[in-house]
């Protein structure tokens, strides 16, 4: 299973990018998203940029990484805390499923 991990540019050129997560930093390929200046947030699959992310989608998937990290480590969570987007509202399915 591949899991997307949100990073932030930390300095970028053309086709590279040195970005930060809460595990470290890493070179990024930035072929899919193109260029992007210090500060943006990308979600990253294998090392790859797959997607622009605005900073509050960022934290939610971050968040959601870590409720994950703990089930996996069988430690305890507040998993209100870290699905705190989704816990107090019924799931919407995406617009092309709904028809």
């Amino acid at each position: 299973m591949c899991l997307g991990v949100p990073m932030q540019v930390i300095r970028a050129d053309e086709h590279r990018a040195l970005c930060q997560s809460a595990a470290g930093q890493s070179e990024v390929d930035m072929a899919l998203v193109g260029y992007q200046p210090e500060g943006t947030w990308v979600l990253t699959f294998l090392g790859s940029a797959r997607e622009v992310l605005e900073p509050l989608r960022a934290e939610q998937i971050t968040r959601a990484l870590a409720a994950v990290e703990a089930v996996m480590q069988g430690k305890d969570a507040d998993f209100d805390e870290l699905f705190a987007d989704l816990a107090d509202r019924e799931p919407q399915l995406p617009a092309h499923l709904k028809s």
